[in-house]
């Protein structure tokens, strides 16, 4: 069972790369810190008493049920609005920044010119590009592999599919990813 301080602690810890996940999903920040915050709500409401080991694997599956849940209601509400859609703003109000969120590392002592923070700003911002034009399945799998640091297994019971479809939208995002990052001259 899990004490209220872990799963506290817990939380902290997930919260901003879950955002940040989630921001690459939907692609709306105000939609992704409601969906980040209900998953928050449904973990602690409906399996805090579980062990601390098994709340990475639960918030996981309910984060990605979640945004499946945020991509249901709008492509009803775009279907019953959808001559309304006309009146409503671009959803990317550039607001989300992904470099106001990395992290460096914070005990190096060198200082880093303006010209290699601007390239590395820039370099960031196609990546961040690039996997937002990913297919929504290969997008989630790409993120949870590699910026969850889960394995394949985890990410497919996450996902709900198997292991091997894990590995080919992994594959497949790697390979479209290096491929348009090529194509804009980003060696990594």
């Amino acid at each position: 069972m899990a004490t209220e301080r872990e799963l506290s602690d817990f939380l902290k810890g997930v919260e901003k790369r879950a955002f940040k996940r989630s921001v690459y999903h939907v692609r709306d920040a105000e939609a992704a810190l409601d969906i980040v915050q209900d998953s928050m709500m449904k973990l602690a409401e409906h399996y805090g008493d579980k062990p601390a080991a098994e709340l990475p694997m639960l918030f996981q599956r309910i984060l990605s049920n979640s945004t499946l849940d945020w991509f249901r209601r709008q492509k009803t509400r775009n279907a019953l609005f959808s001559n309304l859609s006309d009146f409503e703003s671009a959803s990317d109000d550039g607001d989300f920044d992904l470099l106001e969120n990395f992290a460096g590392a914070a005990d190096t002592q060198q200082v880093e010119s303006a010209e290699d923070a601007t390239r590395r700003a820039q370099i960031l911002r196609e990546i961040e590009t690039e996997i937002m034009e990913l297919p929504a399945r290969q997008r989630e799998a790409f993120l949870m592999r590699y910026w969850e640091e889960m394995d394949v297994a985890e990410t497919a019971a996450a996902m709900g599919c198997s292991e091997g479809s894990v590995k080919t939208h992994c594959s497949r995002a790697v390979q479209a990813l290096g491929k348009a990052l090529k194509a804009k001259g980003i060696t990594l």
